[in-house]
C-alpha cells in the first residue's frame, strides 16, 4: 500500500514537472515573440536612418524609445519573478498621489477601450487621502497589468477601475464584462509562464508573466490579490494594500525641464566604460550643461586619469573586462576620499549595493537603461550643484492669434477633434503627423500633441484643440 502510494506521488510529481517544463517552453516562443518584435522595429528604423532614408526623425526616435521601454518592462518582470524566486525582495516606498496614480493608469487605457467599443469608468469612492507611502512603480506596474488583461480578453460591455481607500488600507479593484475564468484555472492563471486562454489570436500576446508578477509585486507589498470570476459573468481582480496616510505633505513636483546649466565653477566628470555608445550618450548630456568631461574605456586608464588629474565625480560601469567597476570604486576611493562623488551604473538590480561582504566605496546606484533625468537629479544632489533652467515660454495660443492657416490645415484639426472624442489612438497618430506636413505654422502644434499621445493624455490633447484660436477653426 505504502509503495502504491509512493508510485502514485512521484507520478504526480512527474506530471507536474512536464507541466512546467511545457509551459516554459510556451514561454520561451512567446518571449521570443516579444523581444524581437520591438527589436525589429529598433533595428528597422537604425537602418533607415544610418542609410539617410527619408524618415522623420523625431517619428523615428518615437518608435525607438517605445520599443526599447517595451523590452525594459519584460526585462524587469522577469527580474522581479527570479527576486521572488530566490527570497530577495526590493520595496522602495515613497510619498505618492495614489488617486492621480489610479487615474493616470485609466488614461492610459480608456483611449484602447474606446477603441474596442468598450465602456472604460474609472471610480474614485467615498475620502482618500491626497498623500499616502507606497511604492509608486510597483503598483503602477500591477495596476497596468490587471486593466491590460481585461481590455485585451473583454470583447463588449465595460472595464472598471474603482479605488476605495479606510483604515489606512487601499483596495482596488479591476472589473471587466469578459468571458470570466473558470474556477478550476483561476489559481493556473497566476503560475509564472501561463496565459489565459484566448479567443482570438490577437489576444494570444504576452509572455505569460503578468499576472504572476502581478501577485508577486502585490505579495512584495504585503498586500492582497483576490479573483472572483466565473465563466460567462465577467472578472474581479480585487488587490488590497497597506496605504498609510501621509500628512502636511506638500508636493513640490513640477513638470521636469533639463537644466540649461548650473551655477559656480565648473565641474569635472570622469566616464568609465568599456562600450563606447555608451559613453556617446552620456557624454553628449553632460557636456550639454556645462561639465568637462573625460573618458576611460577601463579601469587602468580611469585610475591613471584620476591619478593625473582631480575630478568632482565619477560615472563608472560595473561590468567591464580586466578590473571591475566595483574595483575601480575601491581604488577610487582610496586614492581620492570622499570629496570624489562615485556614481555606478549597471544593468543588474541585484548589484546595487556593491560586492558582497564589503562596504559600499559608491554614493549612488542607477540601474540601465539610464534615464538622464535622473542621473542629471543624483549629480545634481551629490554635487550640490545649483542648476539653472530654461525660461519655460508660455504655452498659450495668444501669440499664434495672427498666423494664417490654410484650410487642410483647419481639416486635419476638425478631424483631431473628432477622433478625441472616440479615442482612437492610431488614427490620431497618423492625422498628427498630417497635420504636421500640411502646413508649416502647424509644427509646433503637432509638436504639442505628440506630446501628449505619447503619454496617453487624450484630455490634453482635447484641451489644447478647444483653445485654439479662431483662425484654426
Amino acid at each position: 500500500m505504502e509503495t502504491q502510494d509512493q508510485v502514485a506521488e512521484l507520478r504526480a510529481r512527474l506530471a507536474a514537472a512536464e507541466a512546467a517544463n511545457e509551459a516554459k517552453s510556451r514561454f520561451l516562443a512567446n518571449v521570443s515573440h516579444e523581444i524581437r518584435s520591438p527589436l525589429n522595429a529598433i533595428y528597422g528604423y537604425a537602418q533607415l536612418v544610418e542609410r539617410g532614408a527619408q524618415v522623420d526623425p523625431l517619428a523615428a526616435a518615437r518608435v525607438i524609445r517605445r520599443s526599447a521601454e517595451h523590452l525594459t518592462n519584460l526585462v524587469e518582470g522577469l527580474l522581479d519573478i527570479a527576486s521572488v524566486e530566490q527570497g530577495v525582495v526590493r520595496v522602495d516606498n515613497g510619498v505618492i498621489r495614489l488617486g492621480a496614480l489610479v487615474e493616470q493608469v485609466a488614461e492610459m487605457f480608456s483611449p484602447l477601450a474606446a477603441h474596442k467599443g468598450l465602456s472604460f469608468v474609472c471610480s474614485i469612492q467615498g475620502r482618500l487621502p491626497e498623500f499616502v507611502r507606497l511604492d509608486e512603480r510597483r503598483v503602477r506596474q500591477a495596476l497596468i497589468n490587471l486593466v491590460s488583461n481585461a481590455v485585451k480578453f473583454t470583447q463588449r460591455g465595460e472595464i472598471r477601475l474603482v479605488l476605495r481607500w479606510s483604515g489606512q488600507i487601499a483596495t482596488i479593484e479591476v472589473h471587466d464584462t469578459g468571458p470570466g475564468i473558470a474556477l478550476d484555472r483561476q489559481e493556473q492563471i497566476f503560475a509564472p509562464y501561463e496565459r489565459a486562454d484566448a479567443a482570438s489570436e490577437a489576444e494570444k500576446t504576452g509572455a505569460g508573466l503578468g499576472l504572476a508578477i502581478t501577485r508577486a509585486v502585490v505579495n512584495m507589498l504585503g498586500g492582497d490579490l483576490k479573483l472572483d470570476s466565473a465563466v460567462g459573468r465577467g472578472s474581479c481582480f480585487r488587490v488590497k494594500l497597506m496605504a498609510p496616510q501621509v500628512a502636511g505633505m506638500v508636493d513640490h513636483a513640477a513638470d521636469k525641464v533639463r537644466p540649461a546649466g548650473y551655477k559656480g565653477d565648473r565641474r569635472a566628470i570622469l566616464l568609465v566604460d568599456d562600450d563606447a555608445d555608451h559613453l556617446c550618450v552620456l557624454r553628449t548630456v553632460l557636456t550639454e550643461v556645462g561639465f568637462d568631461v573625460a573618458e576611460a574605456g577601463d579601469g587602468a586608464t580611469a585610475l591613471a586619469l584620476a591619478d593625473a588629474q582631480p575630478f568632482d565625480a565619477i560615472i563608472c560601469d560595473v561590468s567591464m573586462p580586466g578590473m571591475s567597476g566595483w574595483d575601480v570604486a575601491e581604488r577610487l576611493r582610496a586614492m581620492c576620499g570622499r570629496d570624489l562623488k562615485i556614481l555606478m551604473l549597471s544593468a543588474n538590480a541585484f548589484e546595487r549595493h556593491g560586492l558582497s561582504g564589503q562596504q559600499a566605496s559608491h554614493d549612488a546606484f542607477l540601474l540601465k537603461p539610464v534615464d538622464l533625468g535622473s542621473l542629471l537629479d543624483a549629480l545634481g544632489r551629490h554635487l550640490q550643484l545649483e542648476w539653472i533652467m530654461p525660461e519655460v515660454r508660455e504655452t498659450g495660443t495668444g501669440a499664434r492669434d495672427s498666423v494664417q492657416v490654410s484650410a487642410a490645415t483647419r481639416e486635419h484639426v476638425d478631424r483631431l477633434r473628432a477622433l478625441v472624442q472616440i479615442g482612437h489612438v492610431r488614427a490620431l497618430e497618423g492625422e498628427i503627423k498630417s497635420l504636421a506636413t500640411a502646413d508649416p505654422a502647424a509644427e509646433a502644434l503637432a509638436t504639442r500633441l505628440f506630446d501628449h499621445l505619447d503619454r496617453f493624455d487624450l484630455a490634453g490633447i482635447g484641451r489644447i484643440l478647444e483653445d485654439l484660436p479662431d483662425e484654426w477653426r
